[in-house]
């Protein structure tokens, strides 16, 4: 990606442009439109071509919206745990009349017919040719890129949106973004030849129980009980893989050997590492649970597989109640517009009780050039949003040993540009910060920025099958977001055998928890630093670990049996 823009400069353009527009306003002035590397230009699309375009709606009531999120999670509120249904988030954020009737004249008006909406209304997805989408976005000019296993349609040019429609509009997609994921890592790959599985030492379902005190029969057996991954770009699993990976690596404990449900399309393809990680590990932690996988692949040129996963979750009634994403982008390559909006989707998740986790990334603090000889930390997002649970990495410190952990040095993890630190984790990074005797410059972070990871999980050497071939030494915070997932998703379950609610947004309680400084809940990294900038002020080194909180591995990673018997506690006694 390329670098990103100093805030200061961000804001007069946006006043700039927004002000001095005649035939429109830039609804995301602010989106880098630059071409990521290894993409290629290979033409303008035909007139006809058909577009897929999606209109996120200006929703009502959020105030009301953010303070309800707050006090369904919040286990000393009376409204702990009060989760709404997906008919009452509609009732309470769809636009209003005036919204819906404006943007659908115009459409109308340029002769656009084919449009869906979501159960919520607050999305509107058209089909249309170019040359119409072209007309209704002045300034756009859809081209196609290709980077030798996927082609897209995108714009290399900001659009505009008429005056009277700006107002009722917060971005309109499949126009700018490219996409990208958490890549894992293989370092035998190409290099070694495989052999039984069984033989060689790394991170298996059996290595993740002993480590985090899971035994044979901490698995699931709620019937309302349900987990999920979501995939994008072409990323598939396929289930003789799970099955074969059952086979060598399950161990005794009760598993399935099968996804339950596949919301989207599969493909015919290969198998990608990605993709049977996410799903080996999820499913090996949370055992025996109900597994749906969310496959976007993002067929359609035009489509945005992130954003088409936003949809599903605005138009299913019932849906898994932990999801695991190994997704992200730097901050500084995406459009305010859309991260403010997408963080209303996990406001919106979490006023269902839906828990959401997403993984830190695999750079560290990541580093961007902000003017020659000038560089600054670079964090991401969704890693970066406050109402999302972030999941660092590490490794052992022994790597052949289940011993204690230290930072995985690949662990993302910083503070956000755009979102402020919400409350529930001020006191917590404050104190970080305040302990630490040595930090990076002040220049490279935004000190009073959403601070991440929430936690961690081990995210080196692991096994994975795919394709039928077992696959050691694979690596990334790819790999701990799932075993995360599922060992949040057997304390539900454990939940709801006792009557309580889901977790939902679960950071409130873990901060909560943890800030007394006597839970036992968590295994804290005290060791090792994560990447920052290979410069001469920060010598390729970003944050480090401490005791308690830290911008590399959150509070540590998890002591089931504390921290189920810590989760447990917290309920709301309601009619």
């Amino acid at each position: 990606m390329t670098s990103g823009y100093p805030v200061l400069w961000i804001a007069l353009v946006i006043c700039s442009l927004v002000s001095s527009s005649v035939d429109g306003v830039y609804l995301e002035p602010d989106q880098n439109v630059s071409i990521p590397a290894g993409w290629t230009h290979t033409g303008r699309v035909a007139d006809s071509d058909q577009i897929l375009l999606t209109f996120a709606l200006k929703q009502q009531n959020l105030g009301k919206l953010k303070e309800y999120l707050e006090q369904v999670a919040d286990p000393q509120s009376p409204q702990y745990g009060k989760y709404l249904s997906l008919d009452q988030l509609a009732g309470l954020i769809q636009p209003s009349e005036e919204t819906l009737k404006v943007s659908r004249k115009w459409l109308r008006n340029h002769g656009i017919h084919n449009c869906s909406t979501v159960q919520t209304l607050d999305f509107l997805q058209c089909s249309m040719p170019a040359s119409t989408a072209e007309k209704l976005l002045p300034g756009l000019e859809f081209n196609r890129y290709t980077n030798g296993h996927q082609t897209l349609v995108r714009s290399p040019l900001l659009y505009k949106i008429h005056k009277e429609v700006a107002e009722h509009v917060d971005f309109v997609g499949g126009i700018h973004r490219f996409g990208s994921q958490k890549s894992v890592i293989s370092k035998a790959w190409k290099t070694f030849k495989y052999g039984k599985a069984g033989f060689h030492m790394g991170v298996t379902p059996s290595v993740i129980r002993k480590r985090y005190n899971l035994t044979e029969s901490d698995i699931g057996s709620h019937e309302n009980n349900s987990q999920a991954v979501a995939q994008f770009l072409e990323q598939y699993f396929h289930q003789m893989d799970l099955a074969e990976f059952m086979k060598l690596f399950g161990g005794s404990f009760m598993h399935h050997t099968k996804v339950d449900n596949v919301v989207g399309s599969q493909g015919r393809g290969k198998a990608r590492l990605e993709a049977s990680l996410d799903v080996e590990y999820i499913m090996s932690s949370g055992a025996n649970i109900t597994t749906w996988v969310f496959s976007n692949a993002g067929r359609h040129e035009s489509q945005e597989p992130f954003l088409q996963w936003l949809l599903l979750l605005s138009n299913m009634s019932s849906v898994p109640w932990v999801h695991s994403v190994s997704y992200g982008d730097d901050e500084d390559s995406l459009s305010v517009a859309f991260m403010n909006r997408v963080n209303i989707e996990f406001m919106k998740a979490g006023v269902r009780g839906l828990t959401i986790l997403f993984a830190s990334g695999d750079d560290g603090a990541g580093c961007r050039m902000v003017s020659k000889g000038i560089n600054a930390f670079r964090p991401n997002f969704p890693a970066s949003s406050p109402y999302v649970t972030t999941v660092g990495g590490t490794c052992f410190k022994n790597p052949f040993q289940i011993t204690t952990e230290v930072s995985d040095y690949i662990s993302g993890g910083g503070f956000s540009n755009v979102f402020k630190m919400p409350d529930y984790q001020v006191s917590a990074v404050k104190s970080y910060l305040k302990r630490m005797k040595s930090l990076p410059p002040e220049s490279y972070y935004n000190i009073s920025g959403r601070a991440y990871p929430d936690v961690a999980a081990l995210s080196d050497n692991y096994w994975v099958v795919s394709n039928l071939i077992p696959i050691p030494w694979v690596s990334g915070t790819s790999a701990s977001t799932p075993v995360f997932g599922g060992i949040l998703a057997l304390i539900n379950d454990r939940r709801f055998q006792k009557g309580l609610p889901a977790l939902g947004f679960v950071n409130p309680l873990l901060y909560k928890l943890q800030e007394n400084g006597t839970s036992q809940a968590f295994f804290d990294v005290t060791e090792g630093c994560h990447l920052g900038c290979l410069d001469e002020r920060t010598q390729a080194q970003g944050f480090c670990t401490t005791e308690f909180w830290d911008p590399v591995t959150g509070w540590g990673t998890p002591n089931y049996p504390a921290l189920l018997q810590a989760l447990l506690a917290y309920k709301q006694d309601y009619p």
